[in-house]
């Protein structure tokens, strides 16, 4: 057994650490909050208001333009459908409401992040740990927080949402600038082009197919966290999971758990298609 004489815990400074937080910066706290809650309702209020058959064509189209598949624009459209039959429409776009919000932030945030570690080399030293730390962190640490900032329902879920979904963005954005090729930035340069013009006429451009990539992945984060984040009242179809777990009722989990699989696929396919169009045509 380990020395109990050589136990050290660190909870009582953690906790002393949010308490101070909350004490200081209570108003600030009020603001993100009131700042996440408008973003929150603006978008809950857009996608109350378009009609369900018009989600479903909308579904269609976006597959179609981004993969030039109609028989998977056909497949998805139809599948879409089912969350309507399941009785889960109304959920379902309770939980796409956090997940937009979600990344919303998290691209705001995180391109920039990504951004900045690839024109500065030594803020990875200081970035890598602290991502590596929000990507290994158990999902559910993240809610305590969370709760303590914010109390329960939305807002908390899409702050915990943020934190856990943000890193890909980061890492991926900062991966696809330092892939891009050195002759074309050499050409640049050699034609004038300034810091900021290489940045934005070049790199980014060339670095979109991994920028893409870690939108994609950032998505299906923010929809595996906001079916944790129904434990801490956030609704949607996270919490008609969790009613199914506490009364083991297998087909409202199937309902729901296959609404869930629906809405992801959708998105991966659509962020991967739009992905593909960014990528170098093969001659």
């Amino acid at each position: 057994m380990f020395p109990s004489v050589w136990r050290f815990h660190v909870s009582p400074y953690v906790n002393d650490g949010v308490d101070w937080l909350l004490n200081r910066f209570a108003t600030g706290f009020d603001g993100i909050s009131v700042f996440i809650s408008s973003i929150l309702s603006a978008i809950q209020t857009g996608l109350n208001f378009i009609p369900w058959w018009l989600y479903v064509v909308l579904v269609g189209f976006a597959v179609w333009r981004s993969t030039g598949k109609k028989v998977s624009a056909i497949l998805l459209a139809s599948l879409t459908v089912c969350i309507g039959l399941f009785g889960l429409w109304a959920l379902a776009l309770e939980t796409l409401s956090i997940i937009l919000a979600s990344v919303l932030i998290s691209l705001v945030l995180g391109i920039p992040l990504g951004v900045m570690i690839a024109e500065y080399p030594r803020s990875a030293s200081f970035m890598k740990p602290i991502l590596d730390g929000m990507q290994t962190m158990p999902s559910f640490v993240y809610l305590i927080p969370a709760m303590m900032f914010f109390g329960l329902g939305k807002v908390p879920a899409v702050f915990a949402t943020l934190i856990y979904s943000m890193p890909p963005v980061i890492r991926l954005t900062a991966l696809g600038l330092q892939q891009v090729p050195k002759p074309a930035q050499e050409a640049a340069i050699a034609y004038g082009a300034t810091r900021w013009q290489l940045l934005k006429e070049v790199r980014i451009p060339l670095a979109m197919p991994g920028i893409m990539a870690g939108i994609n992945q950032t998505t299906m984060m923010a929809l595996a966290m906001v079916v944790v984040c129904a434990m801490i009242g956030a609704r949607g179809l996270g919490q008609e999971v969790l009613l199914s777990i506490n009364r083991i009722d297998v087909g409202r989990g199937f309902e729901s758990g296959m609404s869930i699989v629906i809405m992801a696929v959708v998105i991966d396919r659509i962020t991967q298609g739009l992905g593909k169009k960014w990528e170098p045509k093969k001659r």
